[in-house]
């Protein structure tokens, strides 16, 4: 039991560690739209959520959120992050929980993408008291799809790779 549970810390604190690294290294990418980003690290979180669980899945997210405002960001940056990156992790939770036999990591992940950019919206309208913003959605919401898919796609290849390794979970 014991070796069990270190075992999970051990392996949370990897996929914590691998989904800061990709954060903080995908936000030296300049953006060429605003709010436009590959989402890489949510590879990480999809992984943790089909390998182990939802519970690792939003432990991943909300640790690499925190620490990956406090190596990069600033106020506004932490409140869009945290605020796209739990509705985006409840959303896919949720799909998983309801859908994991019938809906593919990468369609689970094209919802978490848009969940997180809505999530970033509502942030930003709070923020400025300008519904106008919403204008910005259909741009988002395609590139959601977009960015989605790839990152649904990479996760769903890379924990297949590891579910066939002995041991290892």
């Amino acid at each position: 039991m014991l070796r069990a549970k270190l075992k999970a810390m051990i392996v949370i604190g990897l996929l914590v560690g691998l989904a800061l690294t990709i954060h903080v290294a995908e936000a030296q990418i300049p953006m060429v739209f605003p709010g436009i980003k590959l989402g890489l690290a949510n590879i990480i979180t999809l992984m943790a959520l089909d390998l182990y669980g939802w519970k690792e899945a939003l432990m991943v997210t909300l640790l690499r959120v925190g620490l990956g405002a406090f190596f990069t960001g600033n106020a506004i940056s932490f409140l869009c992050s945290f605020t796209g990156g739990l509705l985006s992790c409840l959303v896919m939770i949720e799909l998983h929980r309801r859908f994991k036999e019938s809906v593919t990591l990468p369609y689970i992940s094209i919802a978490g993408a848009i969940s997180h950019n809505i999530g970033q919206l509502i942030v930003i309208v709070l923020i400025i008291q300008n519904l106008y913003v919403f204008l910005y959605l259909p741009v988002l919401l395609v590139s959601g799809v977009i960015t989605g898919y790839g990152t649904g796609f990479l996760a769903s290849l890379l924990s297949s790779r590891i579910k066939q390794v002995p041991g290892i979970l």
